[in-house]
């Protein structure tokens, strides 16, 4: 039976009233007017840059037509389903791995394979922006289906005065290939920071289901003395073997725009899309020397006015 026009209406994500304040608005204006580190930029940019451009870069689904469109379909992950009715994925047809995500949040996903851990299990669907990796077996259509059912009804970020954008992306629930890396690990993350179309620093993320490492360079593959959080790998991970095919595909999506960080992959002589991210930690990324907020703020010249 078909659910209610007022029962769909009452799923949708709402923005709190301390958001949609017109002197809150005015208050952060007026604090990052005059922006000089990383941190700052970000936020400045996510307070001022309303351009279409950044809905559909935070956008899950749209995205994929920018990307084919500027680089070629050939660097998306396959998709299997994009659905407006989370509950939808129960009559999917799948493979035995997969990735559920929500096309209007950040940082949720479900990865379903058979290298998932043995004791990883999914929690109870109310729990949050899900970010889990299990096995097939632990992992019921039904429970996959509830979870991303709590996605459609959640607003991602602090609202249109801060993260605004995702409160500008039409709630849906995406299916993609489950992408293996070695030995059918989840593959490393290579973020692709670009400003002014120029790729300044790549970061990789290693280990997102158990030990997470973190590590940074510039594009010649040289190590920085610098943590955002997690430990450097040890051994620091190996150049990736398309490393300036990457570079080039990040700075070509990267065009229009003053700054975006490219997410990719390197798997099996593959290079993969996976996302892009304007806002990236909302404005609150962490740097260890703190110097290196500066340093990364040097690169990003922000415009007076965004067109």
């Amino acid at each position: 039976m078909p659910r209610s026009t007022s029962s769909r209406r009452s799923r949708r994500p709402r923005v709190r009233w301390r958001e949609r304040s017109i002197l809150v608005r005015a208050a952060r204006l007026w604090r990052t007017r005059h922006p000089r580190t990383f941190r700052e930029k970000v936020r400045y940019k996510m307070l001022r840059d309303h351009r279409d451009l950044i809905v559909t870069f935070a956008d899950k689904a749209a995205v994929r037509d920018h990307v084919a469109a500027v680089v070629g379909e050939r660097y998306l992950p396959g998709v299997f389903a994009v659905l407006d009715d989370a509950l939808a994925l129960r009559d999917v047809d799948l493979p035995d791995a997969y990735v559920v995500k929500p096309t209007h949040g950040s940082g949720a996903a479900l990865v379903v394979s058979r290298f998932a851990p043995e004791d990883a299990r999914l929690p109870d669907a109310q729990w949050g922006w899900v970010y889990r990796h299990v096995r097939a077996e632990h992992a019921s259509r039904e429970q996959v289906a509830r979870i991303a059912e709590t996605w459609l009804s959640k607003l991602y970020g602090q609202g249109p005065n801060r993260e605004w954008v995702y409160g500008r992306i039409r709630p849906r629930v995406i299916v993609e290939e489950f992408l293996a890396g070695p030995a059918g690990s989840v593959p490393d993350d290579v973020k692709f920071f670009v400003f002014h179309g120029t790729c300044a620093y790549i970061q990789v993320d290693s280990g997102r289901f158990g030990t997470r490492t973190q590590d940074f360079f510039l594009p010649d593959w040289s190590h920085l003395p610098l943590s955002g959080g997690p430990p450097w790998a040890d051994p620091a991970p190996a150049r990736p073997a398309h490393l300036a095919e990457m570079i080039d595909v990040a700075e070509r999506l990267a065009a229009g725009t003053d700054f975006v960080r490219v997410d990719l992959y390197d798997v099996d002589g593959r290079v993969v899309f996976g996302e892009l991210t304007s806002f990236p930690a909302g404005g609150d990324s962490p740097f260890d020397p703190e110097s290196f907020d500066e340093e990364f703020g040097r690169h990003w010249t922000v415009p007076r006015r965004y067109r």
